[in-house]
């Protein structure tokens, strides 16, 4: 695994041309500062389960270089997938398509659990599926609804590894590179390496690398 402190487009920049065979990421995207503002998210500056900062937001306007880095160094006939909230699904599909990609559905992430909110509490998130070029999915007989329990007291917004695991075997073979360059809670990594697959990613946070190092440590 390599892993490296790095705003996640500029990381990407680095990259050479289509090196990449899966990229799965969950930016810290603009919608959430208005959960926090109406208290309708626990993902606060503070998380109250754990002792790391929340980071800074990716602005939606920054996603259209994003998603041209992106394309840039995905490999011809492979997947991308990103989570994200029901409102910054409609702000970044159109951004994602004009850089290139195929938008194929959002895949619902059944959490089982619900969380907070005030009309109908939450209880899942998208994750949006692209794809360059034409890369047949591994197994056929998967759902577009993915139940998996939801991460209890880690770090924000932390992706349960079963969750990535469905993923990274639908969209990748061993010895694959699998990338994230928000890896946050380095699930997604941790997933790809437990694989056999190659794990790279970056993290602006303090947080993410404290966090993903005592996680491999221990």
């Amino acid at each position: 695994m390599r892993i490296f402190q790095q705003d996640a487009t500029e990381w990407l920049a680095s990259l050479p041309d289509a090196s990449v065979d899966l990229l799965i990421t969950d930016p810290p995207y603009e919608s959430l500062e208005k959960h926090r503002s109406v208290g309708t998210t626990t993902r606060l500056k503070q998380s109250k389960g754990s002792s790391n900062q929340w980071f800074d937001i990716f602005p939606n306007q920054r996603f259209d270089e994003f998603f041209e880095q992106v394309y840039r160094v995905m490999k011809k006939n492979t997947h991308f997938y990103l989570f994200c909230d029901q409102e910054t699904m409609f702000e970044i599909k159109p951004m994602a398509e004009k850089a290139g990609f195929k938008f194929w559905k959002p895949i619902v992430w059944d959490k089982v659990a619900i969380g907070m909110g005030y009309h109908y509490r939450a209880r899942y998130e998208f994750i949006l599926f692209f794809e360059k070029g034409k890369r047949k999915l591994n197994n056929l007989g998967i759902p577009d609804v993915l139940q998996q329990k939801r991460v209890w007291r880690g770090y924000p917004t932390e992706k349960p590894v079963p969750l990535l695991e469905i993923l990274i075997e639908q969209s990748s073979e061993p010895g694959e590179l699998v990338i994230d360059p928000f890896f946050g809670s380095g699930s997604t990594l941790v997933a790809a390496e437990m694989l056999e697959r190659k794990a790279m990613g970056s993290d602006i946070s303090d947080g993410a690398h404290q966090h993903l190092i005592s996680r491999l440590n221990k």
